[in-house]
């Protein structure tokens, strides 16, 4: 054989190579592109665009987080048939929240009780809040169908009016009491609203007070999942999914709008788009505890959090999902 011979030999073996090494990577591209959803879907019915007003007994539209702030808190609750614990949760919470007001009338809030398509009687106890504390403190947005805790979250936030918005799990697991110490480490980050900043609840241990009580499953389940979130994203943030996180509202802004999880992964989305977007992030230690009537289900919730992580991770690095932009209309 000549050298032209030779190296032309080399060059196909070298070329089928790659191609073959090369095959698999575009076959996963070409799947996630045709299965994947490349915009977040912010599309609601004209009904979970408003929430009842008991005082004038009409139906009242929604405002767009895009608008100005026009109370200092709200609060975000994602309820999926909760009819059984949302009323301690809220109990606890609204005593702490008058209570805070009493003291200093600068304090203002709402609370958003967001009914993920509940078929029990999730939206009948809530409504029983906005007919005790009106409408102006508390109000029910109402899913037509099952979307997801993330969902939930998402459009809770992209209806509310606060400076400060926080969403926390109807089950009461974290002291809403801890939202002062997660309040004095985003004052350390953010003089006001227009700074994007997150302050999230943590059960890591990160002081000697934070009190976690957790099943053996659930402990498995949370260290497999945070070392996938490690291996797959970053390890800066040791409790990615505890459900207590604090955003000002120019956090939130590009946050909720660019999220595509609706599932149980959507927490760690999150924290990937705002760590793209250059936003300080700070953990604070929460207690918490363990409620009975978790939604999680054992292997099922494990195998389903470990898919979302993985495709999340595939869609961002192959650029079919990217960070949105969106106005009021939009909404």
């Amino acid at each position: 054989l000549s050298i032209l011979e030779v190296k032309m030999a080399d060059w196909i073996v070298s070329s089928l190579f790659v191609i073959g090494a090369s095959l698999p990577i575009f076959i996963c591209y070409l799947f996630l592109l045709i299965t994947t959803k490349r915009i977040p879907n912010l599309k609601r019915s004209e009904g979970e665009k408003t929430f009842f007003d008991p005082v004038s007994k009409s139906y009242q539209r929604f405002p767009s987080l895009q608008d100005d702030p026009s109370i200092y808190l709200s609060l975000i609750v994602p309820a999926y048939k909760e009819e059984n614990r949302l009323s301690v949760m809220m109990d606890e919470t609204m005593a702490y929240f008058e209570e805070r007001q009493m003291k200093d009338k600068r304090f203002t809030y709402e609370v958003i009780i967001v009914d993920d398509g509940s078929p029990d009687a999730t939206s009948q106890v809530a409504l029983k809040y906005v007919e005790k504390y009106s409408s102006n403190k508390v109000r029910l947005l109402k899913f037509d169908q099952n979307r997801g805790k993330g969902g939930a979250v998402r459009f809770g936030m992209l209806s509310a009016r606060g400076e400060r918005l926080l969403f926390a799990d109807a089950d009461g697991a974290t002291d809403i009491k801890d939202l002062d110490k997660v309040e004095k480490e985003m004052d350390k980050m953010a003089t006001d609203w227009t700074v994007p900043a997150i302050a999230i609840g943590s059960r890591a241990h990160l002081q000697e007070e934070a009190v976690v009580q957790r099943s053996v499953f659930r402990n498995v389940l949370m260290h497999v999942f945070h070392f996938g979130v490690y291996v797959l994203f970053t390890g800066d943030i040791k409790d990615t999914q505890c459900g207590f996180k604090l955003f000002t509202r120019a956090a939130a802004r590009p946050l909720f709008k660019s999220l595509h999880v609706e599932r149980w992964a959507f927490d760690v989305e999150l924290i990937y788009i705002a760590q793209c977007l250059k936003m300080p992030i700070v953990e604070v230690a929460v207690n918490w505890k363990e409620i009975d009537g978790s939604k999680i289900v054992p292997l099922w919730s494990g195998l389903q959090m470990g898919k979302d992580l993985l495709l999340v991770r595939l869609r961002y690095m192959f650029r079919i999902w990217t960070m949105s932009s969106m106005t009021k209309k939009d909404e």
